[in-house]
C-alpha cells in the first residue's frame, strides 16, 4: 500500500476510516501524481484538497452545473468541504452522483456513502472530508444550502459580466 507525505514530513499520512473511525493509511495514493501546490498553514489539509479537485474535475466531465464549493475547516468538524452543484434532470442527478462515487472508489480508492439517488431530485455523497449535495435547480432553490454555509449575499452575486434582472 502507498502513503502519501506531507511535504517535508517524514510520517505517513493517515485518515480516519468511515466505518470505525480507527487510523488507516490514506486512500488518496492515486493523487500523489497530481500533487497539492504546497500552502501555508497547516498542512493537513492536503489530501482534503486532492479529493476536493477530484470531485470537482468529476463534477465538470459530467456537465454539472452551477458548482460552488464551500471551505468548511474551522466551521464545521463534519467535513473540510462542501460541494453543492445541479444537474437539469433527475436522470442527470443520479448519474452525476453514481459517476461521481465511482471515480472516486475506482480512481482514488475513496469510499462513499450516497442518499436520495433512487429519486434524484437531491443526492448526498458523503466522501468523508468532502460532501457534495447535486441537485435538480428547482429543489436546490427550494432549499438554498448556500445561504447556510456562505458568508453575506456577496458569495451569491452574479458571476462577472452576467447581468442582473
Amino acid at each position: 500500500m502507498l502513503y502519501l507525505a506531507h511535504p517535508g514530513a517524514g510520517d505517513r499520512c493517515q485518515a480516519r476510516c468511515p466505518e470505525d473511525g480507527n487510523l488507516s493509511p490514506h486512500p488518496l495514493a492515486a493523487v500523489a501524481a497530481n500533487p497539492v501546490p504546497p500552502m501555508t498553514g497547516d498542512m493537513s489539509h492536503t489530501h482534503s484538497d486532492a479529493l476536493l479537485r477530484a470531485v470537482i474535475a468529476s463534477l465538470e466531465d459530467d456537465k454539472a452545473e452551477d458548482i460552488v464549493q464551500i471551505d468548511l475547516r474551522g466551521k464545521s468538524e463534519m467535513a473540510d468541504f462542501m460541494v453543492i452543484c445541479a444537474g437539469r434532470s433527475t436522470r442527470q442527478v443520479a448519474a452525476i452522483a453514481e459517476k461521481l462515487a465511482d471515480r472516486l472508489k475506482q480512481d482514488h480508492g475513496v469510499p462513499t456513502k450516497t442518499e436520495g439517488k433512487d429519486t434524484g431530485d437531491w443526492v448526498l455523497i458523503d466522501a468523508g472530508d468532502v460532501i457534495v449535495h447535486v441537485f435538480r435547480p428547482e429543489v436546490r432553490e427550494f432549499y438554498q444550502l448556500e445561504k447556510m454555509w456562505l458568508p453575506g449575499t456577496a458569495a451569491l452575486a452574479p458571476a462577472a459580466g452576467a447581468s442582473a434582472a
